[in-house]
């Protein structure tokens, strides 16, 4: 059987047999006064593809030769920007070119998402949700509510069991199951962004479609991460943004997928905008909305270009690179990382570590959330000034992700040496 090593030479081997290492130099790592830095903190900000700044260069160039004609006469024209993206971020979530488009932000698409997919008639109004989601969430949920006129009660959450760290999946059936045809909406985040536990989404959507729910997801930390398969699945409906593991930019533009069986459904409501309505009649400026088919019809307004240059920077990597691969390294080098934290912890009395996040590889994705008992955030603290990115959530929780495209073996040894050296 194969066996980790905690040493230097063995992460150098690991990194020379590596299929993804040249993606490395494709990224920008920030500066950190003469120390190497280690960044652990894609699932927060990616890093910066070094095209990106080429990419926004040249639509400022055509923004100063072309004026407003930059729509048609542009290198990458504006009017279609959007469409050059599709098919790659497509192959990203598993889906079909009709049911994705790149548009807006996260959870401007969760709101307009709900309100096609979210509708509360008779008994079947509640939502379930998972405790502890992402507070941007919460809060699309909880104003859901309140539009149609519902109180939070409404909202049902589903937590660990008293003394656990994770959400057991029998536990999620039998709520579904009890809810049933009270059940409007389940709408969860794909991978937990505090414990990193990643959802049987195939089966969640199964479930929920089985007592007649919608069921959609937040993908923002599983986009990029998680092998998806969202046509497949059945989802609903879903959404990402670009700036986490896909190194979009800080508030980049965000992914919307919505499933081929409602491509061409008129009779879905949905807050509309221009362009979202039939772009061959667009320009006639007639009243009357009349979407596009797919997930086309839910964008409001052109295309932001500056940022989607930047995704457009980042999704040929993905698109070069291919999630299988990524997938792959994913998952030996999340577990290499664990298998250091799991050395440091072993050789330490006065600092220990709870790995918070599933051991078993296919129930997370490129996070480990560790529980940091003794010296808590002073221990974060300690080695954010030597150089480590990575991430505190209170209590005492530091959230660490290796992302394969851009992290190396020799990353986790080194973040073992910090690791040590902050604890002693």
């Amino acid at each position: 059987m194969f066996k980790f090593q905690n040493c230097l030479d063995f992460a150098k081997k690991m990194d020379e047999n590596d299929e993804l290492k040249s993606y490395r130099e494709k990224f920008i790592f920030p500066c950190f006064k003469d120390k190497p830095v280690v960044y652990f903190s894609g699932n927060s900000l990616g890093l910066q593809p070094k095209k990106a700044a080429l990419y926004v260069q040249e639509e400022l160039e055509d923004w100063a030769s072309f004026g407003v004609e930059g729509h048609l006469l542009s290198r990458r024209p504006w009017y279609s920007y959007h469409e050059q993206l599709t098919e790659m971020a497509a192959a990203i979530v598993g889906a079909k070119p009709i049911e994705v488009v790149v548009t807006h932000s996260l959870t401007t698409n969760l709101h307009l998402l709900m309100v096609s997919f979210y509708r509360p008639q008779g008994k079947r109004t509640k939502i379930l949700c998972e405790a502890k989601a992402f507070p941007s969430d919460q809060y699309v949920l909880e104003s859901q509510l309140l539009f149609h006129g519902l109180s939070k009660d409404h909202l049902v959450e589903i937590s660990p069991r008293k003394g656990e760290n994770l959400i057991r999946e029998e536990d999620l059936q039998t709520l579904i199951e009890q809810l049933g045809d009270e059940l409007a909406l389940i709408m969860i985040g794909g991978v937990n962004y505090y414990t990193g536990q990643l959802f049987d989404m195939k089966r969640i959507t199964a479930l929920g479609h089985s007592v007649g729910a919608k069921v959609g997801f937040d993908l923002a930390h599983a986009a990029g991460n998680i092998n998806l398969e969202l046509h497949e699945w059945g989802v609903d409906f879903a959404a990402w943004c670009g700036y986490k593991y896909l190194n979009s930019s800080p508030g980049g533009v965000s992914g919307i997928f919505v499933h081929e069986r409602y491509a061409f459904d008129l009779s879905l409501p949905r807050f509309a905008g221009w362009w979202g309505y039939d772009k061959t009649k667009r320009f006639k400026m007639e009243a009357g909305f009349e979407p596009m088919p797919g997930a086309e019809g839910w964008q409001l307004s052109n295309a932001p270009v500056l940022t989607m240059a930047v995704h457009l920077a980042a999704l040929e990597i993905f698109h070069q690179a291919g999630m299988k691969a990524i997938g792959e390294k994913r998952d030996s080098l999340t577990s290499y990382l664990e298998y250091i934290i799991d050395d440091v912890s072993t050789r330490n009395n006065s600092c220990s570590f709870e790995l918070i996040t599933p051991r078993d590889k296919t129930k997370r994705g490129s996070q480990l959330s560790i529980s940091v008992k003794g010296q808590g955030k002073s221990l974060f603290d300690a080695i954010s000034k030597e150089g480590v990115f990575a991430d505190w959530r209170e209590p005492n929780v530091i959230r660490l992700a290796p992302a394969p495209l851009y992290n190396s073996y020799e990353d986790c040894f080194r973040f073992g040496e910090v690791l040590q050296t902050a604890i002693q």
